[in-house]
């Protein structure tokens, strides 16, 4: 039996990973092999990512005392691991999707992305949403797009005008 203590300090521990989170994730790891779990930690933590397993009712009470997110009760049963990122929210989904496209373990139970709460139905949704380096890239070339045009377009008439320069120097040379 976990004392008292140990409760109120695991519940701290979860109020400090989960306060800064970009992405927090839900995970129902029942089923899964002692083996498939090691995996499943091993590439966790290989993607910058924390995972952590606790109580129901200490995972309740941290989010409680965050005051950030509101998870349904109805996602907090059975055995529910937490995958957590600071980085890059879509992260934990990819993972998550890769794990279960394999063996359908583990299952996501919900979600929360900068603090929108998703289902667990919706994992291939959450896992198909672009990396937040990828937005950015987009953002970047969408805006490089038009001044790369503009140059462009530069370029080309001073190379028209210097053309049009050295046709009317040589008609010149010539005329002479």
């Amino acid at each position: 039996m976990i004392t008292r203590e140990r409760k109120q300090d695991i519940v701290n521990e979860l109020v400090g990973l989960l306060d800064n989170a970009s992405g927090v994730y839900l995970v129902d790891f029942s089923k899964m092999t002692v083996a498939e779990t090691y995996k499943f930690r091993t590439e966790v933590h290989a993607k910058n990512l924390v995972y952590r397993v606790a109580k129901n009712t200490l995972i309740e009470r941290a989010v409680e005392q965050i005051g950030k997110y509101s998870i349904p009760s109805a996602n907090l049963f059975g055995q529910t691991g937490l995958v957590i990122s600071y980085d890059d929210p879509t992260a934990p989904a990819k993972v998550i999707k890769e794990f279960f496209d394999k063996g359908e373990k583990p299952r996501l139970k919900a979600a929360f992305i900068e603090g929108q709460f998703y289902d667990g139905s919706e994992l291939k949704t959450i896992a198909s949403l672009p990396t937040r380096a990828e937005m950015v890239a987009g953002i970047l070339g969408s805006l490089d797009a038009p001044v790369s045009g503009i140059v462009g377009a530069i370029n080309s008439l001073m190379r028209d005008v210097a053309s049009v320069i050295e046709e009317v120097a040589k008609k010149q040379n010539n005329a002479a």
